[in-house]
């Protein structure tokens, strides 16, 4: 299948913007939660937000399955066989949602072969986006400003940056963290960690807690088009397209 990269990344990033126009629209509301089997929660954006870009996603490329979800919660799992899919999270970061503060985001990516290739990950409470073509090719949209160019840093040598969830720290977390020289350490919500590690705000995202694909592979797609990775505690690149989506512990870097 041939892509034209270049307007498909705009595509999607003007998708992910629609999407997070909707959430703003039920956030500044007042709105219920539900819980999912899973027993994480879901609002009407999450559900709202996910119609906008499964409907955008299939007028742009009808012919790759999309891994959403929402629908995959509902039971709608497609075909991903075909070494190509489009993933989905439409709102990222559901308990910040909740909270009021303002660290969610629109997850798109798209996995070619087991690896996120293309991402946008935009956040609609600051109306910023990052968004990823391939190696190289990765940018910052702040409001309605020109896109910047972003990239990893190199490790300094008087300390890291490590950011960690703000919602699901656990004791394996800060016993990695003891590990290293450490010059900050920041709590953040959402795929909000990768980027800062794509845009060379911090260093080191280590994740000893569940996570699913939907959560972190347009994460993964910026970072490593900025130089960054992500991989397994053994050392491998975290792949997609997994039975059961979920991904085993990993670590995210900046540039070696």
């Amino acid at each position: 299948m041939t892509l034209d990269r270049p307007a498909l990344v705009l595509a999607i990033t003007k998708i992910a913007r629609e999407a997070g126009d909707k959430i703003l629209t039920i956030y500044e509301q007042d709105f219920d939660v539900k819980t999912k089997s899973d027993a994480s929660p879901v609002t009407e954006a999450d559900v709202e937000a996910e119609k906008i870009i499964l409907k955008g996603l299939t007028a742009l490329t009808p012919d790759i399955p999309i891994l959403a979800e929402e629908s995959e919660a509902a039971g709608k799992v497609p075909d991903l066989s075909g070494g190509i899919f489009w993933l989905v999270d439409p709102l990222d970061g559901t308990k910040e949602f909740i909270h009021k503060r303002g660290e969610f985001t629109v997850n798109i990516a798209l996995v070619e072969q087991g690896r996120p290739t293309m991402g946008v990950i935009h956040i609609p409470a600051k109306n910023k986006t990052y968004f990823a073509e391939g190696p190289g090719k990765v940018w910052r949209q702040d409001e309605e400003n020109e896109p910047e160019a972003i990239a990893a840093r190199p490790a300094p040598s008087d300390g890291l940056t490590i950011v960690a969830s703000r919602s699901h720290r656990t004791p394996e977390t800060d016993e990695y963290i003891a590990k290293f020289k450490v010059a900050e350490l920041i709590s953040a919500g959402s795929s909000l960690k990768l980027c800062l590690l794509a845009e060379g705000r911090a260093d080191l995202y280590p994740r000893f807690g569940r996570t699913m694909e939907w959560d972190i592979g347009a994460g993964q797609a910026i970072l490593e088009a900025a130089g960054g990775t992500v991989e397994t505690l053994d050392g491998a690149p975290l792949t997609y397209g997994k039975d059961g989506h979920d991904n085993p512990f990993f670590v995210a870097k900046g540039r070696p």
